[in-house]
């Protein structure tokens, strides 16, 4: 490999396990080896290459796609055809060569014209090398490519409805449909070709730090737009399939790890009272009881919701699953469990009686319920997890009724949506209730994991 070759490569692999590739150094000598053997001048072959040796989970491409165009761009400075920073060109021209690429399907003047939309409309600041600004919103929302669809098909004599202007409606849609995922290109090249811009002024990791997408794993559950909620959602079952194996194999190993004193006594006889062959106590396989107290008010609901998916997606690692929520108000919704729900929390909100006076959280009141009405339902072989950010609205938290709680249940775990640093900040109690339960920041999928596979009782 050529000088700073090694070093750009140690880079990038570092940068995709910041982002939660877990590429080590095995797949960092086979990725060394294909640069070796590709060469670094077909950069879609190298791209596809380098994706075969470091990406190893599905699930994991559009990160590495991501990181790759920052570490690997396809031009240094301004694009090869773009217009200089003085140069002058109107909208309406800009416009009009945008629709003849589109109507021509030609994805390299795209690609030119990704470069003096961000050149002409897209410059925050002096636009230089050393402190330049380029912002693909802000040339997309001038140059507003989702409008010119209408035109696209009027030059190829189609309607951009679909409907039968000529005799052909299914053409039609399909050279619609053509358009519309050539227009969502050219805005991915416009965005693309801001993050390679700006990487060369504020350097590479910073931009692989804050621009590379997460992958669903790693998205925060209070921050989530609707998008990376629906890929969340559609990531329940499979994440439930791995997540009881380990269980399974966990409780196998528990079962199976006390000897059986008297048996390994006996059997030692035969060796001179060596005990070379351990007898172990004929497993009694039991599984835990669980219990969910869920927080389903507007701030945490999509958190909860998730939990309570990826609980019942599980079910078949646990005796019973009992599921209360609340805001304000202890109810239980066990009945209304269902995975294939698109919005639970919502379901919930509208069929259960969860909040009385007030629309507000409010844990002291909530927990008080639970024990007046519910305390039967935790036993000594029972587990209870509670959802929430521990923000009371200032309202009085009642740990005695939490302290009783607990003290009822085989282990109280509380998993909290907020990072540690905002715990006991403003309305928050965290502190206070995590004096009495363990309670441990759950802000992701993975922590999420995490902490079922390798804390959660079994």
């Amino acid at each position: 490999m050529t000088a700073g070759l090694p070093e750009r490569l140690v880079e990038f692999v570092g940068a995709l396990r910041a982002n939660g590739v877990n590429s080590g150094t095995s797949e960092t000598i086979d990725a060394a080896d294909v640069i070796g053997i590709l060469g670094m001048d077909d950069r879609p072959r190298l791209r596809e290459g380098l994706s075969a040796a470091l990406v190893r989970r599905e699930g994991q491409r559009e990160v590495f796609d991501a990181t790759f165009d920052i570490y690997f761009p396809s031009a240094v400075g301004r694009s090869t055809g773009s217009i200089g920073a003085g140069d002058d060109i109107s909208l309406d021209e800009l416009r009009e060569q945008l629709a003849a690429a589109l109507d021509a399907s030609d994805r390299d003047d795209l690609r030119r014209l990704a470069g003096v939309a961000l050149d002409r409309f897209g410059q925050v600041g002096d636009g230089s090398q050393a402190g330049g600004v380029w912002s693909s919103y802000q040339a997309l929302n001038r140059v507003a490519p989702q409008t010119l669809l209408a035109g696209v098909m009027k030059r190829k004599g189609l309607a951009a409805n679909g409907d039968a202007a000529d005799g052909r409606p299914v053409d039609e849609r399909l050279a619609a449909d053509e358009t519309r995922e050539l227009i969502a290109e050219f805005r991915s090249m416009v965005a693309a070709e801001a993050v390679r811009r700006m990487a060369e002024v504020r350097g590479r990791e910073r931009m692989a730090k804050y621009t590379v997408p997460k992958r669903a794993e790693q998205v925060e559950f209070l921050t989530a737009n609707a998008l990376q909620l629906e890929q969340l959602r559609r990531t329940v079952r499979p994440l439930a399939r791995r997540l009881a194996t380990r269980l399974a194999a966990k409780r196998r190993r528990r079962n199976r790890g006390r000897i059986d004193v008297r048996k390994t006594i006996r059997r030692s006889m035969s060796t001179g009272g060596v005990p070379m062959r351990p007898a172990f106590e004929k497993p009694r396989p039991t599984r835990p009881e669980l219990v969910l107290l869920c927080d389903v008010s507007g701030s945490v609901s999509a958190f909860s919701n998730f939990t309570m998916l990826l609980v019942q997606a599980m079910k078949g690692e646990f005796s019973r699953i009992r599921v209360f929520a609340f805001v304000n108000a202890m109810a239980e919704v066990t009945h209304l469990i269902d995975d294939d729900s698109t919005d639970l929390a919502a379901r919930i909100v509208q069929e259960a009686e969860v909040a009385r006076w007030h629309g507000s959280s409010d844990y002291g009141q909530s927990f008080a319920g639970f024990v007046a009405d519910h305390l039967h339902a935790v036993t000594s072989r029972t587990s209870v997890l509670v959802l929430g950010d521990a923000r009371n609205n200032y309202g009085e938290p009642r740990l005695d009724a939490f302290r009783q709680l607990a003290a009822r249940s085989r282990r109280t775990f509380w998993l909290n949506p907020e990072r540690v640093s905002s715990w006991g900040i403003g309305d928050s109690v965290a502190i206070e209730y995590g004096t009495i339960a363990e309670m441990h920041e759950c802000r992701t999928v993975e922590q999420l994991s995490h902490f079922i596979s390798r804390l959660l009782p079994v």
